[in-house]
């Protein structure tokens, strides 16, 4: 990533995938130029952010990462609702509405939607299918600020709109949902993706609305109640994006190690 800036501008970073929830890092390379001081600190959510003053004049971020993570995502339809007494006490954030994801304004709708599911991960993956069937892929048609309530009724959006029609819907029928960005193999175009997660069954569950089959090799970089949690770059200044590239490849096998006795 470039940026450009008229004067130092501090700004938070969220760019730092880390070890844990179904993946491990297994190396890391983060380079600034000009070099300058970083600081990192871990949020409410368990996310790496650094902690940076943008100086004057362009500024290049690179971070690289290899991960191990999954081929596949878990499916289970026998997953059941969680009692809201039962569950854990930091999960109960992901009931309540927020910003982006007015759950308490879609009761009407979720009940439609998840009518006939039994209650879990049937209602959530009944969730992501009528997104996935009733609401159209296109670029141009929401902002940063449209919500849940926009998308579905303009029927439009991209994966961020996806994921918060998800998550409201889900939160709407008492089902914990959270927002998660980071990186899929093989989306096209690559870029950074969004998807949700529900809590079923004592556990979190990936649901992905823009894709046609449950797909892994994913790589989660933050978590939150919405956007407004994960954002990539938080700047308080006049700080413009100039240049983003994103890669997503499989690593190179690891060599192997011959573990023979040496000779004599």
């Amino acid at each position: 990533m470039t940026f450009t800036s008229p004067w130092p501008t501090p700004a938070i970073l969220m760019l730092r995938p880390r070890s844990g929830e179904g993946q491990w890092v297994v190396a890391e390379r983060y380079q600034l130029l000009p070099e300058l001081s970083l600081a990192e600190f871990t949020d409410a959510y368990g996310n790496l952010c650094q902690r940076i003053l943008v100086p004057a004049g362009t500024t290049s971020i690179s971070v690289e990462a290899t991960v191990e993570t999954s081929d596949g995502i878990d499916v289970d339809m026998t997953a059941p609702r969680v009692p809201i007494e039962r569950m854990p006490d930091w999960v109960l954030q992901f009931l309540l509405p927020s910003r982006y994801c007015p759950s308490d304004q879609l009761f009407v709708q979720a009940m439609e939607i998840v009518a006939g599911a039994l209650p879990g991960y049937p209602q959530a993956e009944a969730v992501r299918a009528w997104i996935a069937a009733n609401i159209t892929y296109q670029y141009g048609i929401s902002s940063m600020s449209t919500s849940a309530v926009d998308t579905i009724t303009g029927r439009a959006g991209v994966c961020r709109d996806f994921t918060h029609l998800g998550i409201a819907l889900c939160r709407a029928v008492d089902i914990p949902a959270r927002m998660v960005v980071g990186y899929l193999h093989e989306l096209q175009p690559m870029d950074q993706h969004a998807w949700f997660e529900a809590f079923v069954g004592g556990r979190w569950f990936t649901f992905d609305a823009t894709q046609r089959e449950p797909m892994g090799n994913r790589v989660a970089v933050a978590y939150g109640r919405d956007a407004a949690d994960v954002a990539l770059v938080t700047q308080f200044g006049p700080m413009e994006l100039q240049e983003m590239e994103v890669h997503v490849r499989p690593a190179a096998p690891p060599a192997e190690i011959d573990w023979s006795p040496p000779s004599t």
